[in-house]
């Protein structure tokens, strides 16, 4: 069976099993996996999957590196939080944020009203096998990314710590593995997701 089969054998399988009572915002760093777990999620949850920066650059006709090139990181700010409170009461499903969405504190207010936060908690160096070929983190375009990175990392860590649930990741895990520990993980909430059969 190709990936695709498998795919889409796990949503027809999974749909039934769940009840998603709230959106949950993944929230992390720039490479914790936050699109590419979020949607893994959403699959077996049989739920939409939500993603911020898609929604500007949508909106925006642009990248999201090419807004911050244009506009600067203060506007994109003001449309991120904008794009987040209008998913979080139109929708719900899994919204995957930017890394710096949670940094804001009116965005940690509507998802811990509308929804909760699951932070994927990756180590440094994790991160930076991932991002250190893209070119696509515009936070990222210094003479030492390696260093920004760390302080990027240093700042936000303790901001994210504030997220409801935590999520390590590990190296090892697939995205497939890592979804399934993000619903593990949501299931110590009734609140939040419902297992309807065993």
């Amino acid at each position: 069976m190709s990936e695709i089969d498998q795919s889409t054998a796990d949503i027809r399988r999974q749909t039934r099993r769940f009840r998603l009572k709230k959106t949950v915002a993944m929230v992390g760093m720039m490479g914790s996996g936050k699109t590419a777990v979020g949607r893994a999620v959403a699959i077996k949850l049989g739920v939409p999957f939500l993603d911020s920066d898609q929604e500007i650059e949508a909106a925006a006709n642009l990248s999201v590196p090419e807004i911050f090139q244009r506009d600067g990181e203060v506007f994109f700010r003001k449309r991120e939080t904008e794009v987040i409170r209008r998913l979080l009461e139109t929708q719900s499903g899994i919204l995957s944020t930017g890394g710096g969405a949670f940094l804001s504190e009116v965005n940690r207010d509507n998802i811990a009203k509308k929804g909760v936060a699951v932070w994927l908690d990756a180590q440094l160096d994790l991160l930076w096998n991932r991002v250190r070929h893209k070119d696509t983190r515009p936070l990222l375009r210094t003479a030492d990314p390696r260093a920004t990175l760390a302080e990027i990392f240093a700042t936000r860590t303790p901001i994210y710590k504030l997220a409801e649930l935590r999520v390590a990741c590990a190296e090892d895990l697939s995205i497939d593995a890592m979804a399934e520990r993000v619903i593990t993980t949501l299931l110590t909430r009734p609140d939040v997701l419902e297992k309807l059969d065993d």
